[in-house]
Parts: structure tokens; C-alpha cells; sequence
């Protein structure tokens, strides 16, 4: 598939509380933003290098993006459960809840659920990922 890149893209009135939370709690870097284009302000996050980033976006109109439901996750893997507790306590830190996910899997296997400043679900797993 001639696939370059993936930006998974949403809008939010905590653009601040939003990245701090990612880029503070998670760990993700900062790799760009822009401000006041056609009355957006917006700031992507992620892993410097790859292929994939996230983005938060706010209008001056208001962008509110409430949390559909529980099972709406960006799920992060971890290469190990190490990586992942340091992540947990950089959260934990800030003050950051673990939440029950909705579905017992993830309890199952050790991940941890947290909810960033908009309600969205962020599920810790310890272990990489392999389909």
C-alpha cells in the first residue's frame, strides 16, 4: 500500500491541558503546531522519525470533542513493561487516575487505562504489539 505517513486528528477546547498531558505525562514529543490559520491553532505529537503522529486542534469558535464512549482508545505498547511504569508514574505524578476500561482485556494483560483532559481513553500495554 503506497501509505506514507497517518495523522490521527481531533479537535479539543483544552488544546494546553491536551498536550500537557501528552507531551508531559505520555512522553510524546512535540514535532510541530501551527497558530491562527483560518482561525485554528493546533499542535502535533509523537515519536520523532516515524511514520505516524497525533493531532490536537482548537478554533477560536470553540472545538469541543466530547469522548463518544469508553472504548474509543489510542492504545500505546511499550518494547517493556519498564518503559511503560515510567510512563505510569510520569501520569501518576500529575496527579493522572488509572480508569477500568470497558473491556476486560486490557485488564487481563496488565495494561493500564488512563483519561486525557477531554475524556479520551489512553491504554498503557507493557508488551509490543505483534499481529
Amino acid at each position: 500500500m503506497p501509505l506514507a505517513n497517518v495523522r490521527v486528528a481531533r479537535p479539543t477546547d483544552r488544546l494546553a491541558e491536551v498536550v500537557a498531558f501528552y507531551r508531559d505525562g505520555v512522553g510524546l514529543a512535540v514535532l510541530g503546531g501551527f497558530r491562527g490559520h483560518a482561525g485554528y491553532d493546533g499542535v502535533f505529537l509523537g515519536l520523532p522519525g516515524a511514520g505516524h503522529h497525533l493531532e490536537f486542534t482548537s478554533h477560536v469558535a470553540g472545538s469541543p470533542c466530547p469522548a463518544p464512549t469508553r472504548e474509543n482508545l489510542l492504545v500505546l505498547y511499550y518494547d517493556s513493561a519498564q518503559e511503560r511504569e515510567a510512563v505510569v508514574a510520569r501520569l501518576r505524578a500529575r496527579g493522572e487516575a488509572v480508569v477500568e476500561p470497558e473491556n476486560p482485556y486490557w485488564t487481563q494483560i496488565g495494561a493500564l487505562t488512563f483519561e486525557d483532559p477531554d475524556g479520551w481513553r489512553v491504554v498503557l500495554a507493557g508488551a509490543p504489539w505483534a499481529p
